[in-house]
């Protein structure tokens, strides 16, 4: 899933695309508010992460423009601001949640799983069929056959499951499982679909993982 970082201070900022790109995340930075806002409103993000205190546009500010533009992205707030007025604040511009700093990593993981759970289920683990994806623990179950994946094969796993029965696009899957600075065509993404089926066919979720000729990948309950 691809997430946009909103953070000032590069020493914050690169722990965090570290530390989520290590969880399999696709992580976009941006170091002010202006910067921010401008690629919140080009390219569509699964979660942002906004820093209150930035250069330039405010976090909240960024945050009252995005939602104003009509997009629903689920959006996180780092504040140093502890006050219950600050936190409505933020919260009533249109974030979802917030995360005090200085933070705990864990703590962060779990708000994000929380706010991706929203969007699917209310479960850790996601199912397609006979098909089990488990963000948390990055496992991945066909039945009751554990399927042993790369990052970058879980990364787009996860990303067709959460959008089980729709058409995934090559351009919407370079967009969520790649950076923004990744440079290739989309061929590559048929390459990993090809690795993709072979391990999940051997595991028994024969073909689970359906092309739709010119457009895209689909995968479907049955």
């Amino acid at each position: 899933m691809r997430i946009l970082v909103i953070e000032d201070e590069p020493g914050i900022a690169g722990f965090l695309k570290e530390g989520l790109e290590e969880e399999y995340f696709a992580v976009d930075l941006a170091f002010n508010g202006k910067t921010g806002l401008d690629m919140a409103l080009l390219n569509e993000y699964d979660l942002m992460i906004v820093d209150w205190m930035i250069p330039g546009i405010s976090g909240i500010e960024v945050c009252r423009q995005v939602r104003k533009a009509g997009i629903a992205v689920p959006m996180l707030f780092l504040t140093a601001k502890d006050t219950l007025e600050d936190i409505v604040f933020g919260l009533d511009a249109g974030a979802n949640d917030y995360i005090r700093k200085p933070f705990a990593f864990e703590e962060l993981l779990a708000r994000i799983r929380v706010q991706l759970r929203r969007n699917n289920t209310e479960s850790d683990s996601i199912c397609a069929g006979c098909l089990t994806v488990n963000p948390v623990t990055h496992q991945v179950f066909c039945r009751s056959t554990e399927v042993v994946l790369t990052p970058r094969e879980f990364a787009l796993l996860e990303f067709l499951v959460r959008n089980k029965e729709k058409v995934c696009t090559r351009t919407r899957i370079i967009e969520h499982v790649w950076d923004m600075h990744f440079d290739s065509d989309t061929s590559v993404i048929d390459v990993y679909i090809n690795f993709l089926r072979k391990k999940l066919d051997s595991a028994g979720c024969v073909s689970i993982i359906q092309t739709i000729r010119g457009v895209g990948y689909i995968i479907r309950e049955s």
